[in-house]
């Protein structure tokens, strides 16, 4: 099935090379992802001490309900790509999914987050349903939500635009997410410590806030790309299409840091308040260090368009990734006594971690190098993988960083021996660094430069117009 391009003309001025990036619909396109991360800031954040502090669950419970949600998460990811690949209304293959799938994950957040009056297996059960529940539904909305991209813009710098308003509008959620969040918990639960109520509570404002978010994304983000397949193209099989997709390098590497970036990035997120209200031993400094690293992350966003540009994305991402990993084994060495140093620091490493917006650049021109190299565009199902190695990486950091607490001797609600802290403070920087400098070196055999693009979009619509 490889397509021989040697004969193909190449066209000097393409048409996808006059186009421009606008602003407004990556404004829009923005949106959706303020709508995910309503939902995905609560889970990955916040969820696993929810379970260990408020619901009562075993660190060997967690680990089950984790690793049992990835085990269906291997099939329903690829299903639902496949599933959006053969879709074909009026509204386009992947708007529709937006307007729908946000009701359905607004009400199994809220059930993730909501304490039961059950005890024993039938608690773990009743944890584990919500939590597949809510992971379906997460899928339903980003799988459409990431490959639309490619249907709303053709030119490569132009997507990697809109993947930059996706990250404006992630950091900036986030930033608002992280400064009022715990105190919204707080406020909900009426205590000075996070609780059941606070939590429920919480969930349910957010909850409601992402279905709007994700309707204006649909409503101005429409499929209007001019598209190099050929038109009334045959589908192709899912059994025959994922061997393609495999054998595609470019979107494996992409697939793997993305994964191991995540897994990282996850790590250190999750167990940051752990780190704050235990080895800084200031619950009061969670909002202002949350704070400080969406804000800086923000910023770093802004920059991509110029550093992808500049460095190209293969580039950039390195650059980023290796003063990421620098910034955290700093954190872990010097003694956190110095709030000054953690901000500044912290900020570093809230610029680097915006580089996570790099990769949907990076799928896209991989799908461009998948139809020019196999004659295979499956975009639904390529960014299936992305998403299932983003939730496997929440999966396995999830049972990693809980059997590590347990592993060191963490005690919950309970002052925590020296040892216990040092620990922490390994789990939430010298872990996550060692798992991003993994990502970075993968990123090395990324072999997608500028110029190799120009030259895949000239054989595409040469052979697109025979």
């Amino acid at each position: 099935m490889d397509i021989n391009v040697n004969d193909a003309v190449v066209v000097p001025e393409q048409t996808a090379a006059k186009e421009k990036t606008n602003w407004v619909t990556g404004g829009f396109y923005a949106m959706g992802e303020v709508g995910c991360q309503l939902s995905w800031y609560m889970i990955n954040t916040y969820l696993t001490i929810f379970y260990t502090d408020v619901v009562g669950l075993s660190a060997s419970a967690i680990s089950l309900i984790f690793v049992i949600a990835r085990i269906w998460d291997a099939v329903n990811d690829p299903m639902m790509g496949a599933i959006c690949d053969k879709t074909k209304t009026r509204f386009g293959k992947f708007r529709p999914y937006l307007m729908f799938s946000p009701i359905f994950l607004a009400i199994f957040n809220i059930l993730t987050f909501t304490v039961f009056p059950i005890q024993g297996a039938l608690k773990v059960i009743v944890c584990l349903i919500c939590y597949i529940g809510a992971g379906m539904a997460y899928t339903a909305l980003c799988i459409p939500y990431q490959g639309l991209v490619n249907l709303i813009a053709r030119d490569s710098q132009v997507r990697m635009d809109y993947a930059s308003c996706r990250g404006i509008g992630a950091g900036a959620i986030s930033m608002a997410l992280s400064a009022v969040a715990m105190p919204l918990i707080l406020y909900f639960g009426h205590s000075e410590t996070p609780n059941a109520s606070g939590y429920f509570a919480t969930t349910v404002l957010f909850s409601l806030v992402l279905i709007p978010c994700c309707w204006l994304c649909a409503w101005k983000c429409k499929e209007t790309a001019v598209m190099p397949e050929a038109a009334g193209a045959k589908q192709t099989p899912i059994k025959e299409a994922l061997p393609y997709i495999f054998k595609n390098k470019n979107i494996m590497i992409t697939v793997f840091s993305t994964f191991s970036g995540a897994m990282g990035c996850m790590a250190r997120m999750s167990m940051l308040t752990f780190y704050v209200i235990y080895v800084i031993g200031n619950p009061i400094m969670i909002a202002p260090i949350f704070t400080t690293m969406t804000v800086c992350q923000l910023i770093g966003n802004t920059t991509l368009p110029w550093g992808t540009k500049t460095f190209t994305k293969k580039g950039y991402m390195l650059i980023t990734t290796f003063i990421q990993v620098a910034a955290l084994i700093l954190l872990f060495l010097v003694p956190a006594n110095n709030m000054a140093y953690i901000l500044g620091v912290s900020a570093i490493i809230g610029l680097t971690m915006a580089n996570g917006n790099i990769a949907p650049g990076m799928m896209c021109d991989s799908i461009e190098y998948g139809d020019w190299k196999f004659g295979v565009r499956e975009v639904g199902l390529t960014f299936s993988l992305v998403s299932f190695s983003v939730k496997l990486a929440t999966a396995v950091t999830g049972v990693v960083t809980v059997s590590l607490l347990s592993a060191i001797g963490y005690v919950p609600n309970a002052e925590q021996t020296e040892a216990v802290k040092i620990g922490i403070n390994a789990i939430v920087n010298l872990f996550p660094a060692a798992v991003i400098a993994i990502s970075g070196l993968s990123v090395l055999f990324y072999d997608l430069t500028p110029k190799k693009m120009e030259q895949i979009y000239a054989d595409l619509d040469a052979r697109n117009r025979k």
